[in-house]
């Protein structure tokens, strides 16, 4: 099954995933749990500047819980996911999640995609003690200890940029200029990045906003050439990451080029094509192409099960996040409830998936990961790291 298919199928909006048919469209009018079933709901982008990572995060969801439907669920129940798309618009999250809590009833939530988006709703979340596994958002300003129901996967931005601009120092680059996206994503990377350097007793040489669809990327890449810039740090994500890439690399093909986590996703890196080759960026996941790691070989198998074929990281994380789900049920038996199933989620420690081990610390706000490492992209559009 090829990404437009699969697009095609998710345009219903509900999809549900049984051990007889994995992908089909579930009833509004179910509940969100019962002892036959159990449904999640997610609210992301499947359309936009970033409906290509919404569309492949929403892929590695699926192709896992299908995995467990076809050996009967969790503790006999079938896992649902409900999708909604909100083209990366923070109104439009809202909108979805209300609908998902109060018309399509679902049980639990999981990884809606972006700072703002999450921004919109997690208070919504945590009034209705409703159980949220991997917010696809680093920002450190939508982790606190006043979080019972949320349950962070990925390290935050500040640890992503503590790691990356050591590394620039390092390298004896300077002359640092900052992109940044222009929403609360990117401002929070900004002021990141500008205390990491800071530290360094370095300062930026020039801070520039893009557009979220990058329609000034051209723009942007000569304010960074007029900068004079030794090398570049990315907060940005998306399309808007390929406009600017490709606009520098036409005009400053060398110029050093390091991003955050989400700067490239999987389905732009063809796009990029020659022009990913030395872009690095911080890598918070392992390879989804690995033959080595076992998570990822375990991503990999239930994809194929699955029968889809757009492997990466944006999938990666879907199946990451589904594991977490997957073993917060089991934990949380079989007269299952919502404060059950925090309280499961909560008593994770040491969670392996095959040489990377998940695990929450025991008081809010609960994150399972903190190792950064950095990756540079090879001639192939591979990440090494």
């Amino acid at each position: 099954m090829d990404r437009r298919q699969f697009v095609s199928r998710l345009s219903g909006g509900a999809v549900a995933l049984g051990a007889s048919s994995w992908l089909r469209t579930a009833h509004a009018a179910e509940a969100g749990l019962s002892s036959s079933h159990v449904s999640i709901g997610s609210s992301l982008a499947l359309s936009g500047v970033l409906g290509g990572a919404g569309t492949d995060h929403t892929a590695g969801i699926q192709a896992a819980f299908a995995m467990v439907n076809r050996s009967g669920g969790v503790h006999g129940r079938e896992l649902r996911l409900q999708t909604q798309d909100d083209g990366y618009v923070p109104a439009r999250t809202a909108a979805n999640v209300k609908q998902l809590l109060e018309g399509d009833k679902v049980f639990a939530l999981m990884s809606i995609m972006g700072t703002a988006n999450n921004a919109a709703v997690l208070s919504t979340i945590e009034q209705q003690g409703v159980p949220y596994v991997g917010p696809i958002t680093g920002a450190s300003s939508l982790r606190n200890p006043g979080q019972r129901s949320v349950f962070h996967v990925r390290p935050s931005y500040q640890d992503e940029v503590l790691r990356v601009v050591p590394q620039l120092v390092q390298m004896g680059l300077q002359r640092i200029a900052v992109v940044y996206l222009d929403n609360p994503f990117g401002k929070e990377v900004l002021s990141a990045t500008e205390r990491a350097l800071t530290a360094h007793k370095l300062q930026a040489v020039g801070s520039f906003s893009l557009a979220v669809d990058g329609s000034n990327a051209r723009e942007v890449a000569q304010q960074v050439i007029d900068a004079k810039a030794g090398a570049v740090m990315m907060g940005t994500t998306g399309t808007a990451t390929t406009a600017f890439v490709l606009s520098l690399r036409a005009k400053a093909a060398a110029l050093p080029l390091l991003g955050v986590s989400v700067a490239v996703v999987t389905s732009e890196v063809p796009k990029l094509a020659h022009a990913a080759h030395g872009l690095a960026q911080a890598v918070v996941f392992p390879d989804a192409n690995s033959a080595k790691s076992g998570a990822a070989r375990s991503y990999q198998a239930a994809m194929r099960a699955a029968g889809l074929d757009n492997i990466g990281t944006s999938g990666f994380e879907g199946w990451i996040n589904a594991q977490l789900v997957i073993e917060g049920l089991r934990r949380a038996g079989r007269d299952l409830s919502r404060d059950k199933l925090r309280t499961a989620l909560a008593g994770i420690r040491q969670f392996d998936l095959g040489d990377f081990v998940l695990g929450f610390r025991g008081a809010a706000p609960f994150v399972a990961l903190s190792t950064v490492k950095i990756g540079v992209y090879d001639e192939e559009g591979r990440m090494r790291s």
